[in-house]
């Protein structure tokens, strides 16, 4: 009888032992599969269509508030606040600008303008505005869903979905226990895992001279639209779009094309259209305008790439961002003088150059937080030796340089320079941004 009990209590020990034993690899386990996340995101607000539509409007002056995309008409700057409208400002007198009024247009980040007609984006929409008439801007026609994609505070967004106008912060915590392991991948600033899409809020960032009359007016080398003689050419996703505007009031889109996923800018020369692209710069015809015909591409290191032209030359600016993918920073000096098959001439280190422009023989480089920078360019493989000035107090974003007026915008504000007198450049004006 003892030697049983004694059995049976050594077998409850070892039993007992067992049990705690395994306690100890689970608490082991658990202590080493179950991790707690926490992450900030930004969530999409949607909008009815039928209230952006609504909502374009002429305001009173308000003061410029971030950095969007400026253009030159008759005496006049337009100027774009990101998302949010387009700014009119007086510059029959470039020593004393004036704002004079607010244009409120839901989603807009692109403008261009043929004669009294102002041509925009809103979202998903192409809005045209009579403008003949600055104290009475009105709305005279739209095209519906013309954009599959659209800018949402600096990012380019699908309208599947509908139209967002706007991102809510938010923060979520969750445990999650996998003792396989759980994998979290990060790809163009959003994490990725079973399911859940989220913007890392930590890499999200919102992109918070009188001329003689002409039909067109100027754009940045930063413009995504632009106007080659009675088309309108517009850049969506990785597609051009041709819209014939002989009817001013009446756009009409002729073609879409797929160009490239990564493109970015556009800018006319003559009867050509030259898109800058993250990867390199694609040349097209305009010999039928309504369908635009591709000559050549120059490729080179992915990079933000905006692109001027001049004669037989393109120079284009490389950049490094978050969204560019890319680590070069440099001014490239192209041969183009042979469309189908553009040479490089030489490369030249920049800071962080964003836009540029050209009155030849000067180039005028936008090198961000470095400033501006002015060029003799006649030495197309010594531009670096011959640094006419630079401006390093500015932060620098993108230019129009026109009878000798230089119209600069960057995150400091609207910036005028007369350089008549490349011995004596003089600042003529500053509006702050806010």
């Amino acid at each position: 009888m003892t030697a049983t009990i004694r059995t049976n209590r050594l077998l409850a020990l070892l039993i007992l032992s067992a049990l705690l034993g395994l306690s100890v690899l689970l608490e082991s386990c658990t202590d080493r599969c179950t991790e707690t996340y926490s992450y900030t995101y930004f969530e999409p607000v949607y909008t009815p269509l039928a209230v952006v539509r609504a909502g374009v409007k002429q305001e009173a002056p308000r003061q410029l508030q971030g950095v969007g995309k400026i253009y030159f008409k008759d005496g006049y700057l337009f100027v774009n606040q990101p998302g949010e409208g387009i700014h009119v400002i007086d510059n029959r007198n470039p020593g004393s600008p004036s704002i004079k009024s607010f244009i409120t247009i839901p989603g807009n980040y692109d403008l261009a303008i043929r004669n009294s007609t102002l041509y925009a984006d809103s979202y998903i929409d192409l809005v045209a505005l009579d403008i003949s008439n600055l104290d009475n801007v009105n709305e005279v026609a739209r095209l519906e869903n013309i954009f599959s994609t659209y800018n949402s505070l600096g990012y380019g967004v699908s309208a599947e979905h509908g139209v967002v106008t706007d991102w809510v912060e938010k923060k979520i915590t969750f445990d999650e226990s996998n003792c396989e392991g759980l994998t979290w991948q990060t790809w163009g600033g959003a994490i990725w895992g079973r399911g859940v899409v989220m913007f890392d809020a930590s890499s999200f960032s919102a992109a918070k001279a009188i001329a003689p009359s002409n039909s067109t007016g100027i754009g940045g080398s930063m413009a995504r639209f632009t106007i080659n003689n009675n088309y309108l050419y517009m850049l969506d996703g990785g597609n051009i779009h041709a819209a014939d505007i002989s009817i001013n009031a009446a756009p009409e889109k002729k073609s879409s094309q797929y160009v490239m996923w990564d493109i970015e800018t556009i800018f006319p020369y003559a009867d050509k259209l030259f898109i800058g692209a993250r990867s390199g710069m694609h040349i097209y015809d305009l010999s039928t305008p309504e369908n635009p015909e591709k000559l050549s591409t120059y490729s080179h290191i992915n990079s933000c790439d905006p692109v001027v032209v001049s004669g037989n030359y393109a120079y284009v600016t490389l950049r490094s961002g978050t969204q560019c993918d890319g680590f070069t920073n440099q001014l490239e000096v192209l041969d183009i003088s042979n469309l189908t098959s553009p040479s490089l001439i030489k490369t030249y280190p920049m800071h962080n150059p964003h836009g540029l422009g050209v009155d030849d023989p000067l180039l005028f480089i936008c090198d961000g937080d470095a400033g501006l920078k002015i060029y003799n360019a006649t030495d197309k493989k010594n531009i670096d030796k011959n640094l006419i000035k630079h401006y390093k107090n500015i932060h620098a974003y993108d230019a129009i340089p026109f009878n000798d007026v230089l119209m600069l915008i960057g995150e400091n504000g609207i910036f005028q320079y007369d350089y008549s007198d490349l011995n004596d450049i003089k600042l003529l004006s500053r509006i702050q941004v806010k």
